[in-house]
């Protein structure tokens, strides 16, 4: 502390204890789509004042509203209206903030999504495709989405269905006669949804509907319910913004068949559109049940990528025990708050989670390779079971 010789007030700059973990966001998407190149003269509901010029293909757009897709994608037409009405249902279903990428063809859609690898505020990614997509293409694309988000650990994936399937042969299927559902995904990192829905079509006369892939629309329902009841809350039972009707409809009993096995229905309730479905491939029997539900894949993804950023003032900090009284002390705090907003499970902190940094978990071998290790479990399923991961971050050598 400076000396002071005369009466009066002085300010002091102090570093805090405590270095509070924001959370990160969790609801902004990532869309690939076909979208051919177009002219705006040929564009049918170019916007107005002709300011529409054409996003680079395979480039990452960033989009805050359906105004600038429009801008740098075009309106509806035939060449790239699933896509439009994607970002379209996404913006209408609650979504704020998206990153677009067109593509002259479905072959270029597996390569855009390495385009996403970087742009770590992504959690949400979707492809939504043409109908005309083939079924080995499409098994394709699902599987690099799902890889993509379990690769990076901070995002999930959802499906969608084919368009079409026989009528009187609504299962899962391993020919082009019924429902051909994505592999399980053991850790859960994509959600598979069944039908598509059916919007306005603008490019018709008036009544007119198109059936289009629900991910855009789904992708808006979790950012709504994201904003309104948090990641913990499942994006279920919420209305589907924007759908006049369902490409099939699925009744109480076809969804008790499908339900276990992993494939999320939307289902029309007195004429509201409704998700009804919450499963992620992990609920498939080949998955772990550990992880069947979106909201605690996400959640757990929150949670993670949270300490992990909100953690990095760590790096080349003295590796002793007043830094692992420090970061028990800002995580403690951190999951208090999320125990507090109703994400965990437990009537304490003490039954919702636990903290444990100190030499069991960073004894001299793991300190000597300049790390820090903390262990987290949290109740995210019910009171006293825990989903355990290890942070770890790099100090710098010991000396």
């Amino acid at each position: 502390m400076a000396d002071y010789f005369a009466p009066g007030v002085y300010v002091e700059e102090v570093p805090s204890a405590v270095k509070p973990i924001a959370g990160v966001g969790t609801s902004t998407a990532g869309f690939v789509g076909v979208a051919a190149d177009i002219a705006a003269t040929d564009m049918p509901l170019n916007p107005a004042g002709g300011n529409y010029t054409q996003a680079t293909a395979g480039v990452a757009q960033p989009i805050n509203g359906w105004e600038e897709f429009r801008k740098k994608f075009g309106d509806f037409c035939e060449d790239n209206q699933y896509l439009a009405h994607s970002v379209y249902g996404f913006f209408n279903n609650g979504g704020t903030r998206c990153w677009v990428i067109r593509v002259a063809s479905v072959d270029d859609v597996s390569d855009a999504i390495d385009k996403f690898n970087e742009l770590d505020e992504i959690a949400i990614v979707a492809a939504p495709l043409p109908p005309d997509t083939d079924q080995d293409a499409l098994n394709a694309i699902h599987s690099k989405l799902v890889s993509h988000c379990q690769l990076l650990e901070d995002r999930v994936a959802i499906l969608d269905c084919t368009r079409d399937i026989a009528s009187d042969n609504l299962v899962i299927s391993t020919d082009d006669s019924g429902i051909w559902r994505p592999a399980a995904n053991p850790k859960g990192y994509g959600a598979f949804y069944f039908p598509w829905i059916e919007v306005a079509d603008p490019l018709q006369s008036a009544g007119t509907r198109i059936a289009v892939p629900p991910s855009g629309h789904l992708a808006g329902i979790y950012a709504r319910s994201d904003a309104q009841r948090g990641v913990h809350k499942a994006p279920a039972n919420e209305v589907v913004m924007g759908a006049l009707g369902l490409k099939y409809r699925v009744s109480k009993s076809l969804q008790a068949s499908l339900n276990p096995l992993a494939v999320n229905c939307i289902r029309e309730f007195n004429g509201t559109i409704k998700v009804w479905g919450a499963r992620t491939l992990a609920s498939d029997p080949n998955g772990d049940p550990e992880w069947k539900y979106i909201n605690v894949r996400r959640l757990i993804n929150y949670l993670r990528e949270s300490i992990d950023e909100g953690t990095q003032w760590v790096v080349f900090e003295p590796n002793d025990m007043a830094l692992w009284a420090k970061i028990n002390r800002n995580i403690t705090a951190f999951l208090t708050n999320v125990w507090r907003a109703g994400a965990l499970f437990g009537s304490t902190p003490q039954q919702a989670f636990y903290v444990k940094c100190d030499a069991e978990t960073n004894p001299s071998e793991v300190r000597d390779l300049g790390q820090v290790v903390t262990e987290i479990g949290v109740a995210v399923v019910k009171p006293a079971e825990f989903v355990i991961f290890r942070i770890s971050q790099w100090a710098g050598p010991s000396k």
